[in-house]
C-alpha cells in the first residue's frame, strides 16, 4: 500500500541512480522531503511543511526543482497555495555532505554511492505538529486525503535491509564505508562486521574521530569511517558541539 503526503504526493524510496563503480559508500540514517511553505489568505500560515519525496537521494534543494514539484500540487483555492520553504529546510544535509564530507576526503559526489538504513522519508515531531494543527483541520470541508505516511521510527534497518545494503556495498566495488553517526553503526555495522564499538563516541574512544579502520564484510576487506551526522557537522538546528568541533578540527587536519 503506498504512503501519501498532504494533497496527495506519492511517497517514493530514493536509491542511489548513478551506479557505476565509486570510492567511497557513504551510509545515512534515513531520506528527507521536499518541504513547501504554506501561504493562506496572504500570509505564511505554515513554515515548512513535508509535501513530496525528494527527486534524488541527498538532494541538494534546488529552487528550481523544488518549484517545479511544488507547483504540480494542487491545492483548494481557498487554502491558498504552496511555494518552496527556505533552504534550512531543503537540502541542506547535501551540502554539508558535498563540502564537509566528501571534499575534505578528495571526493566528489560522483565519487559516491549514497545510501540511507531507511530509503523514505518519514515523519519527525514537527511535521506531526504542522499536520495536526495546520492540515487536519481542512481535511473534512475540502476533502483532503490523509496522511498516511508513518512516523520516525526507532529502528530504521532490519535484518532483510542490511543484507539488501551490504548488496548495494558489493555492487560499488567502492573499499571505503562512510557512516553517518550512531544509528548507521548500531543497526547495520554491527549486523554484519565484528565491531567493538556500538557508537561513534565508542569509535572516537579507540581509534579517534575521522581515523579510518578495517573490518571485513561478506568477506571483503573494507575501511569504515564513522563520522557525525550531517546535522551535528553543519550545525543544522539543535546539534551536539562535541560533534561540531571535532569535525571541524578533522577538516582542518585532511
Amino acid at each position: 500500500m503506498p504512503y501519501y503526503f498532504p494533497f496527495g504526493q506519492a511517497l517514493h524510496p530514493l536509491v542511489q541512480q548513478d551506479t557505476s563503480p565509486k570510492k567511497v559508500f557513504v551510509l545515512g540514517v534515513y531520506a528527507s522531503a521536499v518541504h513547501a511553505k504554506w501561504i493562506k489568505d496572504g500570509k505564511i500560515f505554515c513554515q515548512a511543511l513535508a509535501v513530496a519525496s525528494e527527486p534524488k537521494i541527498f538532494w541538494d534543494g534546488d529552487v528550481a526543482e523544488a518549484k517545479h514539484i511544488i507547483d504540480s500540487i494542487a491545492i483548494p483555492k481557498e487554502l491558498g497555495h504552496l511555494e518552496p520553504a527556505s533552504r534550512q529546510f531543503n537540502g541542506p544535509s547535501a551540502k554539508v555532505l558535498d563540502e564537509n564530507i566528501l571534499a575534505p576526503l578528495g571526493f566528489t559526489r560522483e565519487d559516491a554511492w549514497l545510501c540511507d538504513l531507511l530509503p523514505e522519508t518519514r515523519l519527525n515531531e514537527s511535521q506531526v505538529k504542522a499536520l495536526r494543527e495546520k492540515y487536519e483541520p481542512h481535511m473534512q470541508e475540502y476533502g483532503l486525503n490523509p496522511v498516511t505516511i508513518p512516523k520516525r521510527p526507532s529502528t530504521f534497518c532490519d535484518e532483510a535491509r542490511s543484507e539488501e545494503i551490504t548488496d548495494e556495498l558489493m555492487r560499488s566495488e567502492a573499499d571505503l564505508l562512510v557512516l553517518l553517526g550512531d544509528i548507521p553503526i548500531a543497526q547495520y555495522l554491527k549486523r554484519v562486521a565484528a565491531v567493538p564499538y556500538s557508537t561513534l563516541g565508542e569509535y572516537v574512544d579507540k581509534y579517534g574521530y575521522g581515523n579510518p579502520t578495517e573490518t571485513v564484510i561478506r568477506e571483503k576487506t573494507i575501511r569504515v569511517l564513522p563520522l557525525a551526522h550531517p546535522r551535528q557537522i553543519g550545525a543544522l538546528g539543535a546539534h551536539s558541539e562535541r560533534w561540531f568541533q571535532a569535525h571541524k578540527a578533522w577538516e582542518n587536519r585532511a
